[in-house]
């Protein structure tokens, strides 16, 4: 088992920029396909960025392609999205999760393990 602890979040203006970060704890971290989702208000869950167990693959949803990258640190157990120019609809509360499975899924229903999440919202 692994426990994920979020932070880097806060309140940015549009255009601006934010770098989370997700700390891993138990289990050896680079065993996992690494992944990002976020909810904003009153809607579901959705895929963000996956990235390999290597950090040599990663995957993005086309509403964050060129704007948002997701890398990882397997030395010190820490995966990180990178969030530049910033729009109001990228407000949300953002998770990492960790899956067992090689694959880059971008359903969260592969993912087995869940930080408590970290609210972005962006201003207009």
């Amino acid at each position: 088992q692994v426990q994920l602890v979020e932070s880097g979040g806060g309140l940015v203006q549009a255009g601006g920029s934010l770098r989370l970060s997700c700390a891993a704890s138990g289990r050896t971290f680079s065993n996992y396909v690494m992944g990002w989702f976020r909810q904003a208000p009153g809607k579901e869950r959705k895929f963000v960025a996956t990235i390999k167990r290597s950090g040599d693959g990663t995957l993005y949803a086309d509403s964050v392609k060129g704007r948002i990258t997701i890398s990882r640190d397997n030395a010190k157990n820490t995966v990180y999205l990178q969030m530049d120019n910033l729009k109001p609809e990228d407000t949300a509360v953002y998770y990492c999760a960790a899956s067992t499975y090689s694959t880059l899924y971008t359903t969260d229903r592969w993912y087995a393990y869940w930080g408590q999440g970290t609210q972005v919202t962006v201003s207009s």
